[in-house]
């Protein structure tokens, strides 16, 4: 590989780890903002107040289920890693690998059944996080030549 090469790939590497936590974080915020903007209730035409959201989201968003996925964001910086590196070494079974290896870590919280949100924030987080590593290194490759 050639100079080129490799910091095409370097660059695209750390735009998979890196900037895929960001996007991830805005699709969880859109998704917070959906439900919330779904769950409050009309103005009714009587004077009572309704109460607002605790700091502007709703209970048992997808937000709130961080609190049970501990440490999300450093795995799915991992996770986006692993995919990213299998696919331009041109490994895509990496793919199959990290997703069995992630959902066997998180099936305790996820079968609890606590709060749905836990498995939805899971499932969304996943797709983003996958889908912008395979994506990265699909320009990567491309741009690699």
């Amino acid at each position: 590989m050639d100079g080129r090469a490799v910091l095409v790939v370097a660059l695209f590497g750390v735009l998979a780890v890196v900037a895929g936590g960001f996007v991830t974080q805005l699709v969880f915020r859109f998704v917070d903002g959906r439900r919330d903007h779904e769950q409050l209730p009309a103005a009714p035409e009587s004077t009572v107040e309704t109460p607002e959201p605790v700091s502007g989201k709703a209970a048992g968003g997808v937000e709130q289920a961080g609190s049970i996925l501990r440490g999300g964001a450093w795995i799915g910086a991992l996770e986006r890693l692993a995919i990213f590196a299998g696919l331009v070494a041109n490994w895509p079974e990496a793919i199959a690998i990290v997703l069995a290896v992630k959902g066997l870590g998180r099936y305790p919280e996820l079968r609890s059944g606590e709060k749905s949100a836990v498995a939805e924030r899971f499932i969304i987080g996943t797709f983003v996080s996958v889908l912008w590593a395979c994506g990265c290194a699909g320009l990567a490759v491309w741009l690699r030549g």
